[in-house]
């Protein structure tokens, strides 16, 4: 019973010596495996060195135990390990030729010229300047006359030309085997996870060309797309904490989950007998190594994911109709998903070095330092991207993103290069995420430098709102301003509504009059803009960029005291939607959110209705040339009673309607549940358009 108990642990000391592994290098492998990379082919030959790699040669050389950090190593009696050099494998006339006829045995059904080709690059070792061996394979089988007598036990010294017994041949078979077809489940299932990634966002948004009758979509949308997964809220924060998603998004949310659950959960196998993993562990003892493995992977696949979504010239934007706030949600989830499944891969890790009393070495390695400091810095990433800390300290957000994002880029990037090198192709993950990151920042570039550097125009409308207007800058959607010369931190930029794309030359205004004066007096004034105002003279237009701005904290507060100042634009994002093809265009407005409502006002072909709330009468009358020829009720220190707006225009409604909506996220919120409640009710077809920025 004693030795059956060190037998056991004895066992698992090895296995603790197997799966703590050794820093591996080699040649640089092209592609990922399975897809480029092959780790043991052909397998009848690998299993033959691997068998005789255990044992000490004539030239091996002892080597003391606390060294050992690599190589072939074979632990000893007197705490000293053996270590084989390339050159050693390369020269020694013994395992040479036990290796030679071993692969003439099991290898019979593999070209000769394959084998050749693996004795050369791989007998010494995998290093792609090693010696090469100082015969041919055939040369070498040439040597062994007559078929060895004596068996090789694993681990004992080769010191003849002996034979690998069936038994240990085939436990280093399977093992080698069963390994390399999980690492190829691994990378097969990232790149699903990654492809699946792109292509369903692009899959759900071309149900728009499906031409389905416009009633069929509008219940469609009214019962599965428009309300929040719960409740009345979706751009108001829950507890100030996090937005919940529509029922729309809560479906690609739910994919996004249920693909990476699904994908580290199956196409596990175990096999035994396995020379890596010990029968006394069992077959799962070998699953959870490969469940660690396949928990890494995914975090590597995720990654591009994470920098595609989150970008604002993500290409996905430009191939689908979503909105840069669906993307930035599914980033977080992402997120969230890539870091739980890295915490996941390094615990398990742990704990198996702990048991096994290796962590205390291991940790001094760089590849496991770099792996920590990727999964500490994905870890710290997502509390410090809460709702709060992103809308109330959005510079400090923004930078501290950013820089923890380099490091968890470097962290997997060197984590793999310290650890394989570049044999394996798991450095092709982060490539791609850089890549995708690279694009997005140089598109960001090109955008700055086709602008130029322009003065900005800033004309105090009250206490609450500020007009700019920007020169020689064409744009439509919205821009991002950066403002140089107000901050030392020169890369902060602010997204805009772009309310205008001309300009008057010189403007001289005559006074405003009304036909009623409701506004002031908070009420509601229900008429075209030609009726309410006298026309101004103006001199003729030119190309520009106007923007409305509620002045807040930071930046925009400082630009208050500024007349002119220099700007860098970055634009234009977000066309808008095209709803030409409803007759009927309600907006709804709320403050600053009129600039996102007047060009779709414009542009459109039909009737259009105006909602418009805002704080003070001063900033519609410096909106209101923009809205000539509209039609408008303006509410002015009074809540808009949305439900009654909507009720009154879309139940009398005969023909195809958009409701539009811009402004604050309780008022986003409240039209879309009224449109969804009447658009379940009513058979006229309806479309619910939100434009508005996400934290």
């Amino acid at each position: 019973m004693p030795s059956l108990v060190l037998c056991r642990l004895l066992l698992v000391s090895l296995y603790g010596l197997l799966v703590s592994s050794h820093v591996s290098t080699g040649r640089d492998g092209r592609g990922l495996i399975g897809y480029g990379i092959s780790m043991y082919n052909p397998l009848c030959a690998y299993t033959c060195r691997d068998v005789l790699s255990t044992s000490k040669l004539e030239c091996s050389e002892e080597t003391d135990m606390t060294h050992m950090h690599g190589g072939m190593l074979r632990k000893r009696a007197t705490h000293m390990a053996i270590e084989t050099s390339p050159g050693c494998y390369a020269s020694d006339n013994n395992f040479l030729r036990t290796l030679a006829y071993c692969m003439s045995t099991h290898c019979q059904g593999v070209a000769v010229w394959d084998l050749e080709k693996y004795w050369t690059l791989n007998v010494a070792g995998k290093q792609p300047d090693q010696p090469v061996p100082r015969a041919t394979y055939q040369q070498t089988l040439a040597r062994v006359p007559t078929a060895p007598s004596d068996t090789l036990v694993v681990g004992e010294d080769l010191n003849r030309t002996m034979l690998v017994s069936a038994e240990d041949y085939q436990a280093s078979y399977n093992a080698q085997d069963v390994f390399e077809r999980m690492e190829s489940n691994h990378e097969r299932y990232g790149i699903v996870l990654l492809v699946s990634g792109a292509i369903v966002p692009i899959a759900f948004s071309l149900l728009r060309f499906v031409p389905f009758p416009k009633v069929w979509a509008t219940k469609f949308n009214a019962w599965l797309v428009y309300p929040p997964v719960f409740g009345s809220s979706h751009k108001a924060p829950v507890a100030g904490l996090f937005h919940l998603p529509t029922r729309g998004q809560a479906f690609i949310i739910l994919y996004l989950v249920s693909i990476n659950i699904i994908l580290s959960a199956v196409g596990y196998r175990g096999i035994q007998p396995n020379s890596w993993y010990p029968s006394i562990l069992g077959i799962d003892g070998q699953i959870i190594i490969f469940v660690a493995n396949r928990l890494g992977v995914l975090s590597f696949a995720n990654l591009p994911l994470l920098f595609l979504y989150a970008g604002r010239n993500n290409v996905l934007l430009w191939l689908t109709n979503w909105s840069h706030g669906t993307f930035l949600l599914l980033h977080r989830w992402v997120a969230w998903l890539a870091t739980l499944q890295a915490v996941l891969h390094s615990a398990i890790y742990l704990r198996i070095y702990l048991h096994n009393d290796t962590h205390a070495s291991e940790a001094q390695l760089t590849y496991w330092v770099w792996g920590i400091v990727a999964t500490l810095c994905m870890s710290i990433l997502l509390p410090s991207s809460i709702l709060p800390i992103r809308k109330n300290l959005y510079e400090f957000f923004l930078a501290w993103h950013v820089v923890l994002s380099i490091f968890v880029l470097v962290g997997c990037f060197w984590h793999i290069l310290a650890r394989f090198t570049r044999q394996w192709g798991y450095e092709n993950w982060i490539y791609t995420a850089i890549a995708i990151w690279g694009f997005e920042r140089a598109m960001r570039l090109a955008r700055l430098a086709r602008n130029g550097i322009e003065t900005a125009q800033v004309t105090v409308i009250d206490d609450d709102y500020i007009r700019v207007n920007i020169e020689n800058v064409s744009g439509s959607g919205h821009a991002f301003l950066y403002f140089p010369t107000l901050t030392w931190r020169v890369w902060e930029n602010h997204p805009f509504s772009v309310a205008s794309t001309v300009l008057p030359a010189s403007e001289r205004p005559s006074p405003l009059r009304y036909d009623a004066d409701v506004e002031k007096l908070g009420s509601s004034s229900n008429g075209s803009d030609s009726d309410s105002q006298t026309v101004q003279r103006r001199s003729p237009t030119k190309v520009g960029l106007t923007f409305l701005v509620r002045t807040k904290a930071g930046v925009t507060a400082q630009l208050r005291m500024h007349a002119t100042l220099p700007v860098l634009v970055e634009s234009a994002y977000g066309p808008h939607e095209d709803l030409s093809s409803y007759s009927l265009l309600i907006c709804i407005a709320g403050g600053v959110g009129i600039t996102a409502c007047i060009p779709i006002l414009r542009a459109h072909p039909g009737t259009t209705k105006l909602f418009w709330g805002a704080r003070s009468q001063k900033v519609i009358e410096t909106m209101r040339s923009s809205l000539a020829g509209i039609e408008m009720e303006s509410y002015v220190g009074k809540r808009m009673n949305i439900s009654e707006v909507l009720h009154r225009e879309l139940l009398d409604c005969s023909t195809t309607a958009a409701v539009l909506v811009s402004g604050p996220s309780e008022m986003a919120d409240e039209v879309r549940c009224v449109v969804s409640e009447l658009s379940r009710q009513k058979r006229v077809p309806v479309k619910l358009v939100e434009e508005a920025f996400s934290w």
